[in-house]
């Protein structure tokens, strides 16, 4: 297999590349979290809220970190769904709306479930956390020596069980044992939480799959075509961008950076100064037309040209670097 060809069948594959690795990222994170801040509390009632907020807290960061990281979730809040070619809503104008939401919102759900119930289910099978927040309400009806004591005493003596060093010598088989059913039933719901996933996974994408209207090879032109819009867009919109600032920036100094014939350079005014410095955020011009910073608005009011002043190229050495600006250039031959 060439460079090139594992670079296509990588990029080809980059949705579960990307998912592989943010379930190793979240395991690794895991175990370090683990080791460094987990101390179960050993104590009544204490336990529970413990173990918990360490399986469901991070579960729901990592679920709203994947939402907030989504470039989907801005669209789908940000965009607009009004469509100026569609006069009419019909029936099937709606339905293929409603199917294109979903389509959005269970992309966004897929990507951003994958790290919480990566935790979960890691968090599950190493047993620690479940350990210590079930260890107060575990079957104990077979043991003798905890039979006979009393509710309180028996809810403080099994809280205390996943701390080795506060149970008491005559406990010591007891909670061996307790403890192993405990992190057996953590790591057999671990796998049951695996198993499930996988199966809701793989039933999700074969009736994707089976629903979709495009064929295999036009669905792998489609992801194709997506991705080098993308990557094309970006670049256009980095030039697009520069160029703009380089204008206005231009205005306001009488020359561009890297330029290295200048004859003049502008003197700005105090208003000038006032005018584009603090802070601000972007500005509605009207319908269609944005400022998008103090200067881009200085550089669109009509204003004089102000202060001009010639200086002498022989004694004077541009120090600014030169700023590139790359044209992307695409042929088409057919």
């Amino acid at each position: 297999m060439t460079l090139a060809s594992l670079i296509s069948f990588l990029k080809s594959k980059e949705s579960i590349i990307f998912n592989a690795i943010i379930a190793l990222l979240t395991v690794g994170g895991q175990q370090l979290f683990s080791f460094f801040a987990f101390s179960c509390p050993c104590s009544p009632t204490d336990n529970l809220r413990y173990g918990l907020a360490f399986l469901g807290v991070p579960a729901l960061l990592l679920f709203i970190v994947g939402i907030v990281f989504n470039d989907n979730t801005w669209r789908l809040f940000m965009g607009t769904t009004y469509d100026v070619s569609i006069r009419e809503i019909s029936r099937q104008s709606l339905l293929l709306k409603y199917k294109l939401l979903c389509f959005v919102l269970g992309n966004i759900l897929g990507r951003s479930l994958v790290a919480p119930i990566t935790w979960l289910a890691v968090t599950l099978l190493n047993g620690a956390y479940y350990t210590c927040a079930a260890s107060e309400y575990a079957n104990v009806q077979r043991y003798d020596i905890l039979k006979v004591m009393s509710v309180e005493d028996r809810r403080r003596t099994l809280a205390q069980f996943p701390c080795s060093q506060l149970v008491l010598s005559n406990f010591t088989r007891v909670r061996e044992e307790v403890v192993l059913e405990l992190k057996y039933q953590s790591q057999v719901s671990g796998w049951l939480l695996v198993a499930i996933v996988a199966l809701l996974f793989f039933t999700v994408l074969c009736v994707g799959r089976c629903c979709s209207p495009l064929t295999y090879l036009h669905l792998r032109y489609w992801t194709s075509y997506v991705n080098n819009e993308q990557a094309l867009f970006e670049q256009a919109v980095d030039q697009h961008s520069k160029i703009s600032a380089l204008e206005n920036i231009k205005k306001f100094f009488g020359f561009a950076p890297g330029s290295t014939k200048v004859s003049e350079i502008r003197i700005p005014s105090r208003l000038d100064w006032r005018a584009i410095s603090g802070l601000d955020l972007i500005k509605v011009v009207d319908q269609d037309y944005c400022h998008y910073s103090l200067l881009h608005a200085w550089a669109d009011e009509d204003i004089a040209d102000g202060k001009m002043i010639p200086i002498d190229l022989e004694q004077t050495t541009v120090a600014a670097p030169p700023v590139p600006v790359p044209v992307p250039s695409i042929s088409i031959t057919s």
